[in-house]
């Protein structure tokens, strides 16, 4: 188990550093598999802070923090198992921290009777869920802000 990051609950006052962290993320690493207008255009869709307040208000929310309490990863999940968010901050890529978010989303889906998760995967995290379990229902085009992105209606049953 990695003991570099712990994972807590978003607070009001992470808004900041998470549409920083979000939008960041979708124009550096998500470039690999979409053009500049769709990354600026998806990344644009972290602009109101009211929305990330809202999310943090009404989803199991939670943050990794590295030993510099610095966000370096996010989650959140609906109580009706719709995972909608995850993203790991560019510079901490491929340290773990998506699967320590992804267990503890799963952790509290199955503690609280969720028996299903659903999610909208972007081309870029699709190898990631389909490793953790995660099947591919339908690919789809989704409106970002302006433009239509093609991502993947991806599911998986959980198991207590």
């Amino acid at each position: 188990m990695n003991t570099d990051f712990t994972i807590r609950i978003a607070r009001l006052s992470d808004a900041s550093k998470l549409k920083d962290l979000f939008q960041n993320t979708v124009l550096t690493i998500n470039k690999r598999d979409y053009s500049k207008a769709e990354v600026e255009d998806w990344a644009s869709c972290g602009n109101d802070l009211s929305h990330i307040k809202e999310m943090i208000r009404t989803h199991y929310f939670v943050v990794a923090i590295n030993r510099q309490s610095q966000i370096v990863g996010f989650s959140s999940i609906t109580a009706q198992g719709y995972l909608h968010s995850m993203f790991i901050h560019k510079d901490f890529q491929g340290k773990g921290i998506a699967t320590i978010l992804l267990n503890e989303i799963e952790r509290y889906a199955i503690t609280t009777g969720i028996i299903r998760i659903t999610s909208e995967v972007s081309l870029t995290a699709r190898p990631f869920f389909e490793k953790k379990g995660y099947r591919v229902e339908k690919e789809q085009k989704r409106k970002a802000n302006q433009l239509s992105l093609t991502n993947f209606w991806m599911a998986k049953e959980l198991t207590k």
